[in-house]
C-alpha cells in the first residue's frame, strides 16, 4: 500500500487571490504548494488592461512570502470594449496568459462581463491567431433557464458556437460540473481543455442543501446531483491530458458568505492537495494524481513542467478551520471527512 507519493510540484489554473489585505493573507497557502497560478482578474474595478494586470502582478509578487518562488501567471477580463492590440501585445510580452470570459451577471464580480457577443468577435478572432487561450465561465444568466442547467445550456448556446464561428481558438472550460461538460470535452480536439476544482469532486448538491442551508458549500457553477460529481471524478482520475486541476479557490469572509444574499465560493487552497490525494487513492488512480496537478495543464498552457517535487505522505492532514485577515475570518473547505493524506 502507498504511503508516500512524490510529484512534480503542482500547478493551479484557476485560482482566486483578492487583492490588498485578503491578498496578503490567502495568498501563503497556495504559494506553500503550488509553483504557478492562473489568476482570476474579477477584481473590483476589473482587470481589463495589460498596464492594470502588470500592476496587480507586483502587488502579487510583493505579497509572497520571504523565499517564495510562487508564480503568477496573469490574465486580461475580457468585456465588450476590450482592445485586440492591447490583448496582443500584453500576450507578446509574457505578461498574460489567457483571457478570462464571464457571462455578464454569472458569478462575483462579473457585471463587466459579455452580453453581446458579437462584441467580442474581433478579440476572439486575435486571440485564435496568436494562440492566447479563453478561459470560460460556462453558464448562461438567463432567468428563465434553471441554476442546475445553466452549464449545460451554457455548452449548446455559446460555447460551441464561439468555437465554431472562430476556428483555431483555444478554449479552456472552467470549474466544470456536469457530465454534459466532460462528454463535450470528450467529443473535441486538443484546442479544448476542462478544469476540475476540488470541491466538485467532493460534493454535491444535497450537501449545500439537505439538513438545513450549508453556504461554505455554496459555489457557482453550484454543485450538482450526485451522478454529475461522479462522472468529474471519473474524469479528473482518468488520465486523459484535457483534464486539469483548476481549484477555484476563492475566499470570502465568513461576514460575507452569511449574508442573506451571501457570496459564492469555497476556500480550499489551504487542503486542497491533501483532499486530492485522497480522492486519488480512493479511485486506485494514485499514480494518475501527477497528470492531473502537475503535467495536463503546462502542457495546454504550453509552458514547461515545474522542476520541483511535492512529497505526499499517507498521514491524517490537520488544516485551521479558518485563516484570520485583517476583513475577518475565511472558512477553510471542510470535506465533510477525515483526510488522510497530507502534504510532507
Amino acid at each position: 500500500m502507498t504511503q508516500t507519493l512524490t510529484i512534480r510540484r503542482p500547478d493551479d489554473w484557476h485560482l482566486h487571490l483578492r487583492d490588498g489585505a485578503m491578498l496578503n493573507a490567502v495568498l501563503p497557502h497556495s504559494a506553500a504548494h503550488f509553483a504557478r497560478a492562473i489568476i482570476m482578474p474579477n477584481l473590483v474595478p476589473p482587470v481589463v488592461t495589460a498596464a492594470q494586470a502588470g500592476a496587480y502582478r507586483d502587488r502579487i509578487l510583493a505579497a509572497r512570502p520571504a523565499g517564495s518562488d510562487f508564480e503568477p501567471l496573469m490574465t486580461l477580463y475580457l468585456t465588450e470594449d476590450t482592445d485586440p492590440d492591447d490583448v496582443a501585445q500584453a500576450h507578446a510580452s509574457g505578461l498574460i496568459k489567457a483571457v478570462k470570459l464571464y457571462p455578464a451577471g454569472a458569478t462575483t464580480n462579473s457585471a463587466s462581463g459579455v452580453a453581446n457577443f458579437d462584441k467580442v468577435r474581433a478579440v476572439l478572432d486575435k486571440m485564435a491567431d496568436i494562440g492566447l487561450p479563453l478561459c470560460v465561465h460556462g453558464e448562461v444568466t438567463d432567468s428563465d433557464v434553471d441554476i442546475f442547467d445553466r452549464e449545460a445550456v451554457f455548452i449548446d448556446r455559446v460555447l460551441d458556437p464561439i468555437r465554431k464561428s472562430t476556428p483555431g481558438l483555444r478554449v479552456v472550460m472552467e470549474h466544470i460540473t456536469t457530465k454534459d461538460a466532460v462528454d463535450y470535452a470528450r467529443a473535441q480536439d486538443d484546442s479544448l481543455g476542462a478544469t476540475i476544482t476540488t470541491h466538485h469532486l467532493v460534493i454535491n448538491r444535497n450537501h449545500i442543501l439537505a439538513g438545513g442551508i450549508k453556504p461554505h458549500y455554496y459555489c457557482l457553477p453550484v454543485a450538482k446531483r450526485e451522478t454529475h460529481r461522479l462522472a468529474l471524478r471519473a474524469a479528473a482520475t482518468s488520465g486523459e491530458a484535457r483534464f486539469f486541476l483548476g481549484t477555484d479557490s476563492a475566499p470570502h469572509t465568513d461576514a460575507n458568505k452569511l449574508l442573506p444574499c451571501g457570496c459564492a465560493g469555497c476556500f480550499t487552497a489551504p487542503n486542497t492537495m491533501a483532499i486530492l490525494a485522497q480522492v486519488f487513492d480512493e479511485d486506485s488512480a494514485l499514480a494518475r494524481l501527477e497528470g492531473f496537478t502537475s503535467l495536463h495543464g503546462p502542457a495546454f498552457y504550453r509552458l514547461p513542467v515545474n522542476n520541483g517535487t511535492l512529497t505526499l505522505q499517507k498521514t491524517p492532514c490537520t488544516y485551521p478551520p479558518q485563516i484570520d485577515t485583517p476583513d475577518g475570518p475565511v472558512t477553510v473547505f471542510d470535506p465533510g471527512f477525515a483526510v488522510q493524506w497530507s502534504v510532507a
